[in-house]
């Protein structure tokens, strides 16, 4: 299975139309059609259903699809630190950095915009997500680092911890009961819908922080994006339990966010894999990562 192949794939999946991906690709359609058909022979599995105007993917066109976004992905990647590793002293080049809604995202920030400061040639590629799809990202070599929320797992990482905690909070609905209320205890939300992360981990600290309050049938969805569990909460489906860098930007007009008590907060690391050849930028990132906390020169 050649990359190049595997580029055609995706165009096609882009357009939705083989003659409009030919174009893009400058190539033929028929020469198109014919690695495409060669394609789904090499992996003996249809890709494609035809229609009149449009083509859509099969299930085995859709695990491609996956695939085939994380190598190309990952050899442009490969592509770009070489071209770092032989750019000599001008540093350039991009870092890759995944992270979750957190308040410790603004330090990260003010380190970004200082590195690129002393070194103007190097650009970000920023990716949100939870610590677990940001931790599997870094594991196949599509993140340079990551920004996790703890309770994680990071035997496998070099991490430095964060100078800013996260305090949780509660977003309720306008209308609710616990709407007067200046902040929430487990007892207000023990017979209440709620909406809590999707991680594991961090649902056991929720539980720990409930106590006896805590019930697990209580649980009406979780969500790894506190924008979709604020509309379902705008919506009266629930509470969501959220840190509360990820609605730093919420008013009032539409949800409430109240904090908790007793409260609770929790810490955040920068994180790397151990051992993994990098390119001078990284390499240099991470130290102006170490210099900026460790003498909070942020």
């Amino acid at each position: 299975m050649e990359l190049r192949v595997l580029r055609y794939f995706l165009a096609v999946v882009r357009e939705e139309n083989i003659l409009r991906a030919s174009e893009v690709l400058h190539i033929t359609q028929p020469s198109l059609s014919r690695q495409l058909a060669q394609l789904e022979e090499e992996l003996g599995a249809k890709l494609f259903e035809r229609g009149n105007r449009k083509i859509t993917l099969t299930e085995a066109g859709v695990l491609l699809r996956r695939r085939a976004e994380e190598l190309v992905s990952l050899a442009d990647k490969t592509e770009r630190e070489f071209v770092e590793f032989n750019g000599g002293d001008d540093l350039t080049g991009t870092i890759s950095i995944g992270s979750g809604e957190l308040s410790s995202v603004s330090e990260l920030a003010k380190m970004m915009r200082a590195f690129n400061e002393q070194y103007p040639n190097v650009n970000f590629s920023f990716y949100s997500g939870n610590a677990d799809s940001i931790k599997d990202r870094i594991d196949k070599g599509l993140l340079d680092f990551g920004l996790l929320l703890e309770p994680v797992d990071i035997d496998k990482y070099d991490y430095i911890r964060m100078p800013v905690r996260d305090q949780w909070i509660v977003v309720v609905p306008l209308d609710s009961p616990l709407a007067d209320k200046q902040v929430v205890t487990p007892q207000d939300l023990a017979d209440k819908p709620l909406i809590l992360p999707s991680r594991t981990k961090v649902i056991g600290e929720l539980s720990n922080w409930f106590g006896s309050y805590f019930n697990s049938k209580n649980i009406f969805s979780t969500s790894n994006l506190i924008n979709n569990a604020a509309l379902m909460t705008e919506q009266g489906l629930g509470y969501a339990l959220a840190v509360s860098g990820s609605v730093s930007f919420y008013g009032n007009e539409r949800v409430l966010v109240k904090n908790l008590s007793p409260a609770l907060y929790s810490t955040s690391v920068i994180a790397w894999k151990k051992h993994q050849p990098t390119g001078a930028v990284v390499r240099k990132f991470q130290e102006f990562i170490d210099m900026s906390i460790r003498h909070k020169n942020i």
